[in-house]
């Protein structure tokens, strides 16, 4: 939340600073690394500052978007975004396990490095207005207050924030017990995992390919709804997974329905939080909703853990998928669901 109102402040400086910033550390692994000097301790170091800066960055990410963007375009322009992270979700950890034995994980480590710079270097390139906040308007605890009352107080966003905590709490609990149940209980290999992470990537780009239109036709609250109802669809198929090719193709199934659901919801949801969102607000808004709900990931693991440990691996599946079927029934029933785009509701 802090992120946010820094974004509010000033959205492209954070952007590249960012992405240098964390240049800077990947570069600093292979070089600690080389000189005999990288210990675990500052090894979680560097990556929890990695981490602090990719939540400000991916702040800053969202917020700047509608300054790039007419609001109607925005769910397309969404769409693209997710379209390319689905693509670069599903080659990046493959082109990584190449580059490590190619080349070793250092160098690998190197070449993600450059990476991150050539991202601020571009970044560097747009040339958008950035608003000066007035000396008047910085009031660190104002500010905090006006970002969570706009998200918890309004009509639409509030019960978005709230069944999105839960999805990423559910999500969360899947993720954990699912990789110990595919390669421990039912034996598949890690080829076979990636596979089915591999499928969960052309889910997301087919998804996010269909966000558009589904937005146009039904209005952004009903795509959301469809989106979030695809997915204890698509995580109640890993439960029933057996060994062998039957449960294999359950599991590539889960996952491809899994990428599809996050590929039509994603871009709606976004493009209708950007365009309902006034621009001073939307670093606040976005940190907001992005911090808790990875706060919920992060109670969502080790809750997923215990329970598969104290319970079983199936029954924690079919807990993580009774919470996924409850927080798409709350949508479905909230105003939400009626949402249109602003234009769209201007028209009518």
């Amino acid at each position: 939340m802090l992120a946010g109102v820094l974004v509010d402040r000033h959205r492209r400086p954070v952007l590249i600073g960012a992405d240098l910033a964390r240049a800077a550390l990947l570069g600093l692994i292979p070089l600690l690394a080389v000189t005999g000097l990288l210990s675990m301790p500052v090894l979680c170091a560097l990556v929890a500052v990695f981490g602090a800066l990719s939540l400000v960055y991916d702040a800053a990410h969202q917020s700047y978007l509608p300054r790039l963007v007419p609001a109607p375009l925005l769910t397309a322009a969404n769409a693209r975004l997710e379209q390319t992270s689905s693509v670069a979700q599903t080659a990046g950890p493959m082109l990584a396990g190449w580059l490590v034995k190619a080349i070793g994980a250092p160098v690998a480590i190197l070449v993600d490095a450059a990476s991150y710079l050539a991202s601020g270097l571009v970044l560097a390139t747009l040339r958008t207005r950035e608003p000066v906040p007035r000396a008047e308007s910085r009031d660190l605890r104002r500010e905090l207050r006006e970002g969570l009352s706009w998200v918890y107080r309004h009509r639409m966003l509030a019960p978005l924030a709230v069944t999105s905590h839960a999805w990423f709490l559910c999500t969360g609990m899947v993720s954990t017990v699912s990789a110990v149940f595919v390669l421990g209980e039912l034996g598949f290999d890690a080829v076979a995992l990636g596979l089915t992470y591999a499928l969960g990537g052309v889910g997301g780009v087919l998804g996010a390919a269909l966000s558009g239109p589904a937005t146009r036709r039904f209005g952004p609250g009903r795509a959301i709804v469809a989106g979030r109802w695809v997915t204890p669809v698509a995580y109640g198929l890993i439960p029933l997974a057996t060994t062998g090719t039957a449960g294999l193709v359950l599991l590539c199934g889960a996952q491809f329905l899994f990428g599809f659901s996050i590929g039509l919801d994603g871009p709606a949801e976004m493009g209708y939080r950007q365009s309902v969102t006034p621009d001073r607000l939307q670093g606040r808004m976005n940190a907001t909703m992005r911090s808790l709900n990875r706060g919920m990931i992060v109670l969502g693991a080790p809750l997923g853990g215990a329970l598969a440990d104290g319970l079983g691996n199936r029954t924690a599946l079919w807990i993580a998928v009774t919470g996924l079927i409850v927080q798409a029934i709350a949508i479905s029933l909230s105003p939400l669901r009626h949402a249109r785009s602003p234009e769209a509701e201007s028209v009518g």
